[in-house]
């Protein structure tokens, strides 16, 4: 009998060749499809240094210097003080008072903060706890501790130097800031701090929105 044409069945088949280049790409992308795809690289904080205008939400704030300055003694027996200062310039956004505060003792803290240097979730290098800091707004009365809607003040985080201690040569700060949103336990939206939760701690982190270096400058005696 004649064969039916296209039966090839006793033929030996010829072998497919396949580029090596393709079979690694393949394999690459096996890969990923198992791993649940391409992973995104997370972000990095915008960097700012001296100048920089930052929209915090709440806060639109202006990174103005970092100085030494030195407040010399009022009479005989006293000393002279050294300070390094942060100075910012920073306009209330909201509807309502808020404070000048101080940056969180710990990154976990932070989250609770609405006060504008409760923003200040890290700074680099640290300084001692007996140097502060120290924090205030300038006022035509003086010194104050608040920060009044639609007003630009401008703010001062002092830490002391010790006698003989040399200041850093530059100070950099993670900042975050906060949206407009209900709360945890409450549907009536406030200003909070943009956070995660660490799922392993149960904890929540600030979310760092820019990273600011501002390098130290030498000031004048006051």
């Amino acid at each position: 009998m004649t064969e039916p044409s296209g039966a090839s069945s006793d033929k030996p088949r010829r072998p497919v060749v396949v580029p090596a280049l393709a079979l690694v790409a393949f394999t690459a992308i096996g890969i990923t499809a198992l791993l649940g795809g391409l992973s995104e690289a997370a972000e990095e904080p915008e960097a700012l240094g001296a100048g920089a205008v930052l929209d915090q939400g709440l806060y639109a704030t202006k990174f103005v210097e970092s100085r030494v300055t030195v407040q010399k003694a009022e009479s005989q027996w006293d000393e002279d003080k050294r300070f390094v200062e942060l100075v910012f310039e920073v306009t209330n956004k909201g509807d309502k008072t808020y404070q000048v505060g101080l940056p969180p003792a710990k990154l976990e803290q932070a989250f609770t903060s609405d006060s504008f240097a409760g923003s200040l979730v890290k700074i680099s290098p640290a300084f001692p706890k007996d140097a502060g800091p120290f924090t205030f707004a300038q006022a035509k009365g003086g010194e104050t501790g608040q920060l009044h809607p639609g007003v630009t003040s401008q703010v001062i985080l002092r830490y002391r130097l010790k006698d003989n201690e040399q200041p850093p040569e530059k100070i950099t700060m993670d900042v975050a800031s906060f949206e407009y949103e209900p709360g945890f336990n409450s549907n009536v939206p406030r200003w909070q701090m943009v956070s995660n939760e660490d799922l392993d701690t149960m904890k929540f982190y600030p979310e760092i929105k820019a990273r600011v270096t501002l390098a130290v400058k030498k000031g004048d005696a006051t």
